[in-house]
Order: structure tokens, then sequence, then C-alpha cells
């Protein structure tokens, strides 16, 4: 890697984390007259914004924040291949979750998460929204969704270190990592709903 590329992956690096640091779920609220930090679960995501702001506008933030996640993933692909979309797509989600525009704080970074995928590896992608779909369905529960298509994900980087679908390497590390820190942001749904198995 020369010096000019390295300079354009740390500049899309960069580029990507300050365009997934954008909230558009705290900024819609704002304008909105509402304020996602001491309203429904406190998180500034889709899902709480459109319990509090109504599901149109939930929606809304959903794709903006799927969005946040595929361009930047998307065009690194496309100019330097899909190792520089991983770190790419990477930087966008933490972003998200690490936002410097919200003192550090975000979202769980879902829909950020499947658009920097969708922006590598369609299929892939097709893949976690099915399962987060059917979970959502059956359990009527968002987070059961988020947990399930994060699991999906370690499934699908399994079978890429088999061979058993495409990828190098590099494919189920990275599908891997971002599934790890989905489910690190869901802990506290996943101990709650334990907790409530127990008590019932």
């Amino acid at each position: 890697m020369n010096a000019a590329t390295l300079a354009a992956w740390v500049a899309g690096i960069v580029a990507a984390f300050l365009v997934g640091a954008i909230n558009p779920a705290t900024i819609i609220a704002r304008v909105l007259g509402k304020d996602l930090a001491t309203s429904g679960s406190g998180n500034p995501g889709a899902t709480n914004a459109g319990r509090v702001l109504g599901r149109k506008w939930g929606v809304l933030v959903g794709v903006l924040d799927v969005l946040k996640g595929f361009v930047p993933a998307y065009i690194a692909a496309q100019a330097f291949g899909p190792h520089a979309a991983y770190a790419v797509g990477l930087a966008a989600v933490l972003g998200h979750i690490y936002s410097p525009f919200l003192h550090g704080h975000g979202g769980k970074g879902v829909a950020t998460t499947l658009g920097a995928i969708l922006g590598v590896h369609p299929w892939v992608a097709l893949v976690v929204l099915l399962v987060f779909a059917v979970s959502v369905a059956l359990t009527r529960w968002v987070a059961a969704g988020s947990i399930l298509g994060a699991l999906s994900m370690i499934v699908v980087a399994v079978l890429v270190w088999v061979g058993h679908a495409p990828g190098d390497v590099w494919t189920g590390v990275w599908l891997a990592a971002i599934a790890a820190i989905v489910l690190w942001r869901h802990k506290n749904n996943a101990v709650g709903w334990w907790r409530q198995r127990r008590v019932t």
C-alpha cells in the first residue's frame, strides 16, 4: 500500500466515523420539540424514535441510519475493495455508537451495521434482515430481532472461515467483530429478558 492509498484509507475511515456520528433520531426529535434522552428508553435510535415520535419518524430514522453505514462502505468497496470497506464500515458503526456529537453516546448500531454490510456483501445483509424480520414478527420484540440477527452474522462468519460461504478470513473477522459490538450493546436487553424469564 503506497502513501496515497494509505492517506485515502485514513481519510475514508475518519469521514465514515463522522458521518456515523451524525444522529438523525436526535436531530429530528429536537426539531419536533422532543428529547429522546429523557423519553422512552432514552436511546437515540430508530426504535425509540418510533416509540416517542411516531412510527413514520422511526422508519425515517432507520433508513437514514442504514444509509450512514451503506454509503461510506459502498464507496470504499468500489474505490479500494472490500478490505477498505470493512474498515470504513466499522468506523461508521463506531461513530454511531460513540458519537462525539452526543458526548460519546449513541444508538445501538443495528441499522448502521446493516447498512455497512449491505454496502459490501448484500447477500449477508439479506440473511440478517430476514432473521431480524422473522424474529420480530414472532416475538414482537425489536431487541430479540437485533440479537438473533447479530448471531446470524456470526454463523455466516463461521461458514466463511470453513469455506462454505464467499469471502476470506477478514470477511469472517469483520462480520464477527461487528456482530459482537451489536450483541454487547444489547447486553442489558438480554439480561432483562433472562431475569424476566426466571421470575415468570
